[in-house]
């Protein structure tokens, strides 16, 4: 059900729980009448400007915000602000989109970004990103949570765009600077739970199904009664980032966790909403899921049995990266300590592709039809705000690793056959943590929130006396990005090797155009080598403390991250923790 901006209507509320609902709007009290589908409406509404308004549901005194608010200029708690998203005078008409495949992402925090934290000085940051060869900004979850800081999965209202960031207004402004700047903006969307805080939803219907529920609580009602009015509520709110901000994809948030067996899945209607925007637009549309469920049916087309996705995060590239970095084998990057584990997931995707999962105790995946499905497809990355966040300091690689070897996690990453994500300031080794941080309001949940906070560590044997207070504003700022780094030393060294890696990728396009079936891989599991080749192109990496000496058929060195690689008589010399890309 798509509702209309304007009239009397665009007050209208979903409210099949309550026996009475009435509208406060402008200070003045609106008798709603409730019509036979639960859907409220009052007739006598304001039918133009803005309008400051909530709900009184069965005659209480306290206001509730409306759950498809636009804004909500004094938190989650308070009344809600009408806003008008056609208002705003685009200026991207000339913008044609972006595909996935050869893109470069940049994952960011709005709030650690910058030292302001808001859209609009994000938005004088996007000439640095174009200049450092970005083509997507993917921005953490912008919807409405309590307090003032937060990573974005606390939030309730998924309408609203933060005010702290500066609303809905300057959102608009921030893609319009993207699309100017050439690159699309990717919004990343949490429907798998809704926050702690301001959760409001319950009062006014049956979103959530009580007793099916994931890792964060109740699971949202995707297949129970009334549930087609929740899919409709979350379909629209997808539907909103697209058209009403011209964002060019989603990334959604942990669909694993999305409990749905209806024939026609939440999944596949993502899919088939892309291609809809696409086709209307001429523009583009990318849908990329968070999910370790290794399942490729998510990106198959659709007339295949297939979701029709257009990609999905693998963390099997992390982990497997990861290990072969630092050796860190505790908890679930057991599975992965070899080069053999790298290289299976270079040339597959996938490395539990049902094989056994020590970590889960059981077989894990299913592998990906190469026929279907291009290796662009799988977003990956060395560091993003979970593997970061996650940790019990929320340490960087760049605050253990030489440069030597981050030099080695951004040629992996970069040459890889898949679409390379970074997270905000790893192009230049930024050693900032990025911890997990939280500003609560309520004491009680403040205190909850730091508890379980420890206990997530337990299984990872990390020491709990070393995780820090999500609560304390000091965890806050110590997460945000120190930018005088990035002109120093081996910063600004790390900064140019990203620089020249993302124009390679331009320039070469055995880089980013062979599939599964085209990139072959060998290594030496005592040697600690391995090479990579896609096409023409041959990317060599020493991940050992010595030096390595192999022989090649490549003639030209197009980039080498150490002065001390050589290319003579078809013989490549290595020094140790470095990386050369030939032709």
């Amino acid at each position: 059900m798509t509702l209309p901006v304007n009239g009397s209507q665009r007050f209208d509320i979903w409210a099949p729980e309550p026996e009475s609902v009435t509208l406060l709007a402008a200070g003045r009290k609106y008798s709603m009448t409730r019509r036979g589908d639960g859907w409220w409406t009052a007739d006598e509404a304001p039918a133009e400007g803005e309008v400051d308004y909530g709900y009184l549901v069965n005659d209480e005194d306290i206001p509730l915000p409306d759950p498809r608010s636009r804004r909500q200029p004094e938190g989650v708690h308070s009344l809600s602000r009408t806003y008008d998203p056609s208002a705003h005078e685009w200026q991207d008409a000339d913008w044609k989109g972006r595909e996935l495949q050869g893109a470069v992402i940049y994952e960011l925090h709005l709030g650690t970004f910058t030292p302001e934290g808001t859209l609009d000085a994000a938005a004088q940051r996007l000439d640095y990103l174009s200049g450092l060869g970005i083509d997507f900004v993917e921005l953490l979850p912008v919807n409405a949570f309590n307090g003032t800081h937060n990573w974005g999965y606390d939030g309730v209202l998924w309408y609203a765009v933060h005010e702290g960031y500066g609303g809905p207004a300057a959102y608009q402004r921030f893609v319009d600077a993207a699309h100017a700047a050439g690159m699309g903006v990717i919004q990343d969307v949490v429907y798998n739970h809704l926050g702690p805080s301001g959760n409001y939803l319950p009062r006014f219907g049956p979103y959530l199904m009580s007793g099916k529920g994931n890792t964060w609580g109740d699971s949202v009602n995707l297949d129970g009664p009334d549930s087609d009015q929740v899919r409709a509520y979350i379909l629209q709110n997808a539907a909103m980032w697209l058209r009403d901000y011209h964002v060019d994809g989603l990334r959604l948030d942990a669909v694993h966790a999305l409990k749905d067996e209806r024939a026609l899945p939440i999944l596949e209607e993502f899919g088939a909403l892309a291609a809809a925007v696409s086709a209307e637009t001429g523009r583009p549309v990318t849908m990329i899921a968070e999910s370790d469920l290794n399942n490729p049916r998510l990106l198959y087309p659709r007339e295949l049995n297939g979701y029709g996705l257009t990609g999905q995060w693998s963390d099997d590239f992390h982990h497997a990266a990861h290990v072969n970095l630092t050796g860190e084998t505790t908890g679930y990057y057991s599975d992965f300590d070899s080069m053999a584990a790298l290289a299976k997931v270079l040339t597959g995707g996938f490395f539990h592709d049902g094989s056994y999962s020590s970590f889960r105790g059981r077989r894990h995946g299913r592998p990906i039809n190469s026929n279907l499905v291009h290796p662009s497809a799988l977003v990956v990355c060395t560091q993003n705000h979970d593997q970061i966040g996650n940790r019990a300091v929320g340490d960087r690689l760049s605050q253990s690793l030489s440069y030597g070897q981050l030099a080695l996690a951004a040629v992996l990453s970069l040459t890889s056959p898949f679409t390379p994500m970074l997270f905000m300031g790893e192009e230049y080794g930024a050693t900032t943590p990025w911890q997990f941080f939280t500003s609560h309001p309520e004491p009680e949940l403040g205190k909850a929130t730091a508890e379980g906070r420890i206990k997530e560590f337990e299984r990872m044997g990390w020491d709990p006396a070393l995780v820090p207070d999500p609560q304390d504003p000091a965890t806050f700022t110590r997460s945000k990005l120190n930018w005088d780094e990035a002109a120093e030393g081996h910063h600004a060294r790390l900064l140019e090797l990203y620089r020249s890696l993302n124009a390679l990728r331009k320039s070469l396009p055995d880089l980013v155009a062979p599939g599964f079936e085209e990139t072959v891989v060998e290594f030496s599991e005592e040697d600690r080598w391995l090479r990579l080749e896609r096409g023409a192109v041959h990317v060599v990496f020493n991940f050992s403390s010595g030096d390595c000496r192999l022989n090649t058929e490549a003639e030209t060195i197009r980039l080498a991250t150490e002065d001390g690689v050589r290319l003579e008589s078809g013989k490549l010399e290595l020094p140790r923790h470095s990386a050369a890309i030939l032709t």
